[in-house]
C-alpha cells in the first residue's frame, strides 16, 4: 500500500469495513472463549482474518510487510475493535510487548517471524522470571554457553524460568539467559529467541486463579539456540530488556485501558438490564471511569512517545502503577454492583466477570511489583532522598 491514510480516514475506513463484513465477523463479537487455549484458538482465526483484510500491517514498516505507520495506527485499530464488540486476538498483548525490540535489535529475524505472529499462524512468549529471580532479574540462572568459540557457534541454554507468559502454547520465547558470571549481574545477561518445540525444553502449565493456563514453568535442558537468534550482543541483555519494558509498562497499559472500557459498558448494560440504577451504582460506575481515563491520559502520552522513537525509561513506572490501581478499582467496582451475580451465579457472564476479576489480582505483581514501580518512581523520576 503506497499511501497511509491519515488517522482520521483510517478509523473510517476500519468502521466501514466492519459493517460491510458482519456476518464475516460474527464469530469474534463480543466473543468471551471460558478457556485460555479457546482465547488463542479464537484469537488464532481473528488474526487471520485481520491480517488477510491488510487491517495488521498497518503501523508495523514495509520490511516485514506492514504497510508503514507507527504505534498510533496500531493502538488506533485495536481501540475501534473494543469500541465496535470485537475484543481484539489474545495474542496482540504479548505482540505489542516484544514486537518492536525484535525488530529493533534483530531485523533479519523479525522479517522472519513478525508475518506469522501477525496472521496468528504462530505466537509468543516471554521468558524472564525465575523461581529466585523475579522482580530482581539481575539475578537470574538460566545459562546459555556457546558450543564453541567463534561468532556463528550455537548457544546451549540449561536452567528454568517460571511464570512464563503464554509459555505453554508459543511457538518461540524471547528468553532472557546468563552469558557471563553470576557477579556480573546485570552485565551478563543475553536475549534469545527459543523455538519452543526444541528437543530439551520441557513446558508445565501453571493455572492462574480463575484457572486459565495463561502462564507456565519452563525447564530447558542443553537446549541449541543458533547465533541468529541472539538480539543484541552478548552480555547486551539488560538492555535488550529495559527496552522491551518501556512497551510492557508503557504500550501496553494503553491497550488493557480499552479493554477496562469495553468491559465498563457491558458492566453498564447488565446494570441496566436487572433494572439496577440506582444513584449509588452510577457514582461507583463514574469512580471506575474516572480511574481508566486517568490512566487513558497518562497511557496516550507514553504512545505518542514512543512513536516518535523517544526512550521512555523510569517514566513507565507510572504508567504500570496506574494500570493496577485502574484494573482492579474497576473489576472491584463489578463485583461490588453486581452483588451475588459475581460470585454465586453459574452463567457464562458471572464465570466471565469471575474470571476477569481474579485476573485483575494480579495487576499489581505481574510486569513488577507495584511495591518495586514505586521505589522507581520514587528514586528516578522524582529523585526522592534516600533516607
Amino acid at each position: 500500500m503506497s499511501t497511509l491514510p491519515p488517522l482520521p480516514e483510517f478509523l473510517a475506513e476500519i468502521r466501514r469495513w466492519i459493517e460491510v463484513n458482519i456476518d464475516t465477523l460474527a464469530p469474534f463479537y463480543r466473543a468471551a472463549p471460558e478457556t485460555y487455549e479457546d482465547r488463542i484458538a479464537v484469537g488464532s482465526r481473528f488474526l487471520r482474518v485481520l491480517y488477510d483484510a491488510g487491517w495488521m500491517r498497518y503501523g508495523w514498516p514495509e520490511a516485514i510487510g506492514g504497510f508503514g505507520g507507527d504505534a498510533r495506527y496500531r493502538t488506533a485499530f485495536y481501540d475501534t475493535l473494543w469500541d465496535t464488540g470485537y475484543p481484539p486476538p489474545e495474542q496482540h498483548m504479548t505482540l505489542e510487548v516484544i514486537g518492536s525490540p525484535l525488530l529493533h535489535y534483530n531485523a533479519p529475524l523479525a522479517a522472519e517471524l513478525m508475518p506469522k505472529y501477525l496472521s496468528g499462524e504462530a505466537s509468543l512468549s516471554q521468558g524472564f522470571s525465575e523461581p529466585e529471580a523475579g522482580s530482581d532479574l539481575a539475578a537470574l540462572r538460566c545459562r546459555a554457553v556457546r558450543d564453541g568459540d567463534g561468532p556463528d557457534a550455537d548457544f546451549v541454554v540449561n536452567g528454568q524460568k517460571i511464570w512464563t507468559s503464554n509459555g505453554y502454547l508459543s511457538e518461540q520465547c524471547i528468553l532472557l539467559v546468563r552469558t557471563g558470571t553470576t557477579e556480573s549481574r546485570h552485565r551478563g545477561l543475553s536475549m534469545l529467541m527459543v523455538d519452543m518445540d526444541t528437543p530439551g525444553i520441557t513446558r508445565r502449565p501453571i493455572a492462574y486463579a480463575n484457572h486459565h493456563n495463561e502462564l507456565a514453568e519452563v525447564f530447558y535442558d542443553d537446549v541449541r539456540v543458533p547465533s541468529n537468534r541472539l538480539l543484541g550482543e552478548v552480555n547486551d541483555g539488560w538492555g535488550v530488556a529495559m527496552y522491551l519494558l518501556q512497551f510492557e509498562r508503557g504500550l501496553y497499559p494503553w491497550l488493557r485501558a480499552s479493554r477496562m472500557l469495553y468491559r465498563l459498558e457491558l458492566l453498564r448494560e447488565q446494570l441496566r438490564e436487572r433494572g439496577l440504577t440506582d444513584a449509588w451504582r452510577a457514582q461507583e460506575l463514574g469512580h471506575a471511569f474516572l480511574a481508566i481515563s486517568a490512566l487513558r491520559a497518562r497511557a496516550a502520552r507514553t504512545v505518542r512517545r514512543l512513536s516518535v522513537g523517544e526512550t521512555i525509561g523510569p517514566d513507565s513506572s507510572g504508567d504500570k502503577i496506574m494500570l493496577a490501581n485502574g484494573e482492579q478499582l474497576m473489576l472491584e467496582t463489578a463485583r461490588r454492583v453486581l452483588g451475588g451475580q459475581l460470585q454465586l451465579e453459574d452463567s457464562a457472564s458471572a464465570r466471565d466477570w469471575r474470571s476477569e476479576w481474579q485476573f485483575t489480582r494480579s495487576a499489581s505483581i505481574y510486569g513488577g511489583s507495584a511495591e518495586v514501580q514505586r521505589s522507581i518512581v520514587a528514586d528516578r523520576v522524582l529523585r526522592l532522598p534516600k533516607d
